[in-house]
């Protein structure tokens, strides 16, 4: 079985096409371009606004003109991560995709789910002939899982509707009326190399096989960060080994948490079986740690050429005490729902090298002031290193409103399509309706979506039966409205 035998064809074909268009956030000017050209090809109003979204409408079906007019909303870009030593080029090659039981999967990639299913259906929604609905417009923002760019540059005037369907979330059954908010943090330092010691050999020490995830969706779940993970190995090399730091790369994605890092170190030659030691060690201690949580945790260590430059002595012992310090992970639950995460850091890229050092951070938090504090509280650690903290692309978090009519309304039909009850839910992850309702503080939102597992890794999936649950249920909404 492959996708175009899946049900509901509408949505998976729509969604098959989207596989075979390079997608990966800051690089979206070909799926731009497809989304222009499918509209183009079946009469339907589309244009691309000058903050890179795509902005479609479709009229009522006859005999609904007066009603409310919905917005549709996914965002079109992808987060791209994949298997280690995988060589997929994200900006060129097309997801390969392929049928596990009732999950749809990618062969060594992230699937793109998130939120292209949004995408699909909403493709599907608008190409239809049977589909009764009031007036429709559709929303499909750029680089929400970067910057949220799209929504950050949004006009105000660009919408019509006044009911705002995010077709974001990752559980069938849930609608999301509230969301975090975000900053990211960057802090960054210029230093002038030294030379190597010339009677020193050279080592990389790597973490890798880590499950990684959604630093929003997953924070909470205790999973390894590959950068603090390395950070014990290396201050533990640089005490007892004598080891020099040149080089240091962890994780490529501000939202995912680290699956992988690596760091080139010297030191005498009398030292390196001592480190070798150490590693081993690290491995049993990490898969001890993580028992339950990690299963794959690889700590490998190789000799490699001997680099002419590496860090200062002091840089290099400030910038690994920095790391060691970095809060990582949950800070505090939300008090009134404690089940729910309120703010939390993710550690999410180190680069140290060639005389410039960058660690990148996502912090999130539902509460404005905790946002604040950690913010001040990484200010502090990476400014002890002698680092310039930055922020940028800071988003409100999405206050939930627990009087929503479309909430009510969906719960209603939720209940009438499968005797059953929707739960409505606030969540830790960031969501566009945040920055969508700073611009349109009238309109009703909510976020919803068939069920994903694992987005922002190379083992995200989609459950294909919730799928088709959700189709049923959007079409018995829409005509509802």
């Amino acid at each position: 079985m492959t996708i175009n035998d899946l049900n509901p064809r509408e949505v998976w074909q729509n969604f098959h096409l989207l596989t075979q268009v390079p997608r990966p956030s800051g690089h979206l000017h070909k799926v731009q371009e497809f989304l222009l050209s499918w509209a183009a090809e079946r009469g339907i109003e589309a244009f691309k606004d000058n903050a890179e979204n795509i902005v479609m409408r479709k009229p009522a079906t006859p005999g609904r003109e007066d009603r409310r007019t919905a917005v549709l909303q996914a965002h079109m870009d992808m987060v791209p991560q994949q298997v280690d030593g995988g060589t997929h080029i994200f900006e060129t090659d097309p997801i390969q995709t392929w049928v596990d039981g009732e999950w749809l999967r990618a062969k060594g990639t992230t699937l793109g789910a998130d939120d292209g299913i949004g995408v699909a259906a909403i493709m599907a929604v608008l190409e239809s002939k049977d589909i009764e609905h009031g007036p429709l417009e559709a929303l499909i923002t750029a680089d929400e899982e970067t910057c949220m760019y799209g929504v950050n540059h949004f006009s105000a005037d660009t919408l019509k509707g006044d009911i705002l369907l995010n077709i974001d979330n990752e559980k069938m059954g849930e609608f999301v009326i509230g969301s975090a908010g975000g900053v990211n943090i960057t802090a960054t330092m210029q230093y002038k190399e030294v030379e190597t010691d010339v009677e020193d050999v050279a080592v990389k020490i790597s973490v890798s096989g880590l499950r990684g995830g959604h630093s929003g969706l997953e924070i909470n779940e205790g999973r390894a960060n590959a950068n603090k993970l390395l950070a014990r190995i290396v201050r533990q090399a640089v005490v007892d080994d004598e080891a020099r730091l040149c080089t240091w790369h962890g994780g490529n994605m501000r939202n995912a948490i680290p699956r992988t890092a690596e760091a080139v170190l010297t030191m005498p030659r009398e030292n390196v079986d001592d480190l070798a030691e150490l590693c081993e060690f690290c491995q049993k201690q990490f898969a001890d740690e993580y028992r339950g949580v990690e299963a794959d945790i690889a700590v490998n260590m190789e000799s490699v050429a001997c680099p002419a430059k590496q860090v200062p002595e002091e840089i290099q012992d400030n910038l690994i005490s920095a790391i060691m310090a970095c809060h990582n992970g949950v800070l505090r639950f939300i008090p009134s729902i404690p089940s729910v995460v309120e703010t939390s850091s993710n550690l999410a890229i180190i680069n140290i090298g060639e005389g410039k050092a960058e660690m990148l951070i996502l912090a999130r938090s539902s509460c404005d002031t905790q946002l604040e504090f950690l913010q001040e509280m990484m200010t502090c650690t990476f400014g002890m290193a002698g680092m310039k903290v930055e922020f940028g692309g800071q988003y409100g978090s999405w206050q939930p409103n627990f009087d929503s009519p479309i909430v009510a309304k969906m719960v209603d039909v939720y209940r009438e399509c499968f005797n059953e009850e929707a739960r409505v839910e606030v969540c830790h992850a960031g969501l566009e309706c945040s920055l969508i309702g700073a611009l349109y503080p009238e309109m009703d939102l909510v976020s919803f979506g068939p069920t994903l597992c694992s987005p922002h890794t190379p083992d995200e999936r989609c459950n294909i039966p919730s799928v088709e649950k959700f189709w049923t249920f959007l079409k018995a909404l829409l005509a509802s409205i």
